[in-house]
């Protein structure tokens, strides 16, 4: 693995194949059956990115100050330059692809104006990581990084020529023209990652004599890579670095596996100073399983999801990019919702917002550009939830009201319904129908507990049937109730109600009006039951079971209360005002019922998103800014008036007939 000055790190476009080598052989027999225009794309994406990254590290050697100071340099430069334009104008026809073409020419004309190495390194590095991006070949190891085994390798493989200790100063160096690269020096190695320490290994560098180790199996590569990385940066700093990483999140949300392999020290430096990023790089290149504990949490699995979105969209796949949009909200962001809400609430709704019109200008193909930029906005809100979701953040009054507010909006409007039938029923004197309703919310509470289990220990129930389930039991639970609030107001003359009783009630209350009473008590409690579970199971797990459990209690408390109430203000009311009033109240639920519903589609996928900028989010109402869940609370109004309306008259004109 030698380097110098003089050891350009190019891509080999014709490696030699050692005729001995029968793994090699084998590999080249294996990759000639892969479609041969895929090989053709990656090659050239691999190609066109070290290049690149050569440009990004070494262009400081060929100008300075708007001068050039090497001229052999500064033709390579060029050169590398205008073939990494050539291979990407290989790369198949998008609309992203020509955003890449212009990136590179610009690039070119840096290069051929002589400008400061800084704008140089920095528009090589982005157009590198838009390259990776739009046209995505592997750039990750498929297992976790091992930093001993990546020891072993080199002082089988490597220390021979660069030293036991990565100077370059092996015995087998004697006499090497150019020399081994020392990885010991930290200029360069700030400006080197892990991924094209790899590239290099796997396919040498022309015209030295650092050969390809192509045969080496790809684990082997990366754990090299990483072991070689961190040459420059002595175990001294790891300390410094683990105390530095385990005490800031902000930092962990930023770095996962792929940023290890791909981010050089000197990009992380602009973020954190040289100090710290010399630290944490010491830390994690020697302990990259440090990683895995930040990237396993559902914002982690959010930004992934996001991530491999926006991929998806640059290459032209827009329903891709929308799947996984919408999983990046039901499997990522939404189970934790109701945590984040009860610390955070107004950092829930921005991002369940940002989230929504995302999916929006992914839906309507909006310019990548844009789509990026709203992706790029839930960088800053979610690092904010990670930080408001960490356990330590899990303070015993806010496990309490998240466990009571939860429980208490969940419960609230199932309960209204259900004890509006309890009522009613009461009120008409058929108790004997009653069994059907308390039938109804019993089972539900049954099959709740039953859909948790399974979900817990079965399969894996995903978020989009747990919206629509929600949605379609909403918009089913609304559409009864329009009919429930419409038939009720219509009895809310006395009259009229004396009238239904002589003839009506006996035969209309029978075995199928029983069973439509028990379908409704189940629904409008299952919808409710199920998330409540799932959204306790969440909280659980950040700790303070015991005041998880209190805040249930007293939320229970506090549904008995008012159930209560109703049921005893209820007895005291005349029948006609009775249905009077609880009309209203079914048609207040109807509406908000029909809110949720549209709103637990659209998170399903099973609507389309059109926000509504600036329009209020009333959650509780079933208020959600977007035209679909507006037009349809509007049109459940407008059913609801004309309907009443006509109730109105129709009692008007009986009550005139019987002047």
């Amino acid at each position: 693995m030698g380097r110098s000055r003089r050891q350009k790190e190019l891509p080999m476009l014709k490696p030699p194949v050692p005729m001995g080598n029968l793994m090699l052989v084998l590999t080249l027999l294996i990759g000639a059956l892969a479609p041969a225009q895929l090989r053709a794309e990656t090659s050239s994406v691999q190609v066109a990115w070290r290049l690149l990254d050569y440009i990004a590290v070494d262009y400081p050697g060929a100008v300075r100050d708007g001068k050039v100071i090497s001229q052999s340099e500064f033709a390579e430069m060029t050169e590398f330059a205008a073939t990494a334009h050539q291979r990407i104008d290989t790369l198949p026809a998008t609309n992203a692809k020509r955003h890449l073409q212009h990136q590179v020419a610009a690039l070119q004309g840096l290069i051929g104006g002589k400008a400061q190495p800084a704008a140089v390194a920095a528009a090589a590095r982005s157009l590198a990581t838009d390259l990776i991006r739009v046209f995505p070949v592997p750039i990750t190891p498929t297992k976790p990084l091992d930093f001993d085994r990546g020891r072993k390798l080199f002082a089988r493989s490597c220390a021979s020529c660069h030293g036991p200790n990565g100077d370059g100063h092996g015995l087998a160096a004697v006499g090497l023209q150019p020399p081994p690269i020392a990885f010991t020096a930290r200029k360069r190695a700030r400006e080197r990652s892990v991924f094209a320490l790899e590239q290099v290994i796997e396919q040498g560098i022309p015209g030295t004599s650092m050969a390809s180790f192509a045969a080496l199996p790809s684990q082997d590569r990366w754990d090299l890579a990483l072991y070689v990385s961190a040459f420059a940066y002595p175990a001294s700093l790891a300390s410094e670095g683990e105390w530095i990483w385990k005490s800031d999140s902000a930092l962990r949300a930023r770095i996962d596996l792929k940023s290890i392999v791909t981010t050089t020290p000197a990009s992380l430096a602009e973020g954190i100073g040289v100090g710290k990023a010399d630290a944490v790089t010491a830390y994690l290149r020697r302990h990259p399983a440090a990683v895995l504990e930040s990237t396993t949490g559902p914002v982690a699995l959010t930004r992934t999801r996001l991530n491999e979105a926006l991929t998806a969209y640059a290459k032209g796949d827009r329903k891709g990019a929308a799947d996984l949009a919408l999983s990046a909200y039901l499997d990522g962001f939404e189970p934790v919702e109701p945590i984040l809400s009860a610390r955070d609430h107004a950092l829930m709704v921005r991002i369940e917002r940002a989230m929504g019109e995302l999916r929006a200008g992914i839906a309507e193909g909006r310019p990548l550009d844009e789509v990026r930029s709203q992706a790029a906005a839930l960088d800053a809100p979610f690092t904010a939830a990670e930080s408001a979701l960490a356990p330590g953040e899990a303070s015993a009054v806010s496990s309490f009201l998240g466990a009571f507010t939860i429980l208490l909006r969940e419960g609230l409007e199932a309960l209204l319904i259900v004890v509006t039938m309890v009522a009613f029923l009461r009120q008409t004197n058929r108790a004997d129908v009653l069994p059907y309703v308390h039938g109804g919310w019993l089972t539900a509470l049954g099959a709740g507990a039953l859909s948790w289990a399974t979900a817990t220990y079965f399969i894996d129930i995903s978020g989009a049937s747990r919206e629509m389930t929600e949605g379609f039991g909403s918009v089913f639970a609304a559409c009864v109730l329009l009919w429930v609030g419409v038939w009720m107001h219509g009895k809310s003359s006395l009259a009229a109600w004396q009238r239904y009783i002589r003839g009506k009630l006996n035969h209309a209350l029978n075995g199928r009006a029983g069973w439509l009473l028990f379908s409704l008590s189940f629904l409008v409690v299952y919808r409710e039951v199920f998330e409540t579970i799932l959204f306790y199971a969440a909280i659980w797990h950040h700790g303070n079971g015991g005041i998880v459990l209190t805040g249930a209690a007293a939320a229970v408390v506090a549904l008995l209360v008012i159930a209560w109430m109703m049921l005893r203000y209820s007895r005291t009311l005349p029948i006609n005002r009775f249905f009077a009033y609880s009309s209203t109240l079914i048609a207040v639920l109807a509406i908000v019922l029909t809110g949720k519903g549209v709103a637990a589609l659209q998170e399903a996928g099973y609507l389309p998103i059109h926000p509504l900028a600036g329009f209020p989010r009333i959650a509780t109402l079933g208020l959600f800014p977007t035209r679909e869940g507006i037009v349809a609370m509007l049109g459940m109004i407008i059913l609801l008036a004309v309907s009443f309306a006509y109730n109105y008259r129709k009692i008007k004109k009986e009550m005139q007939s019987t002047a």
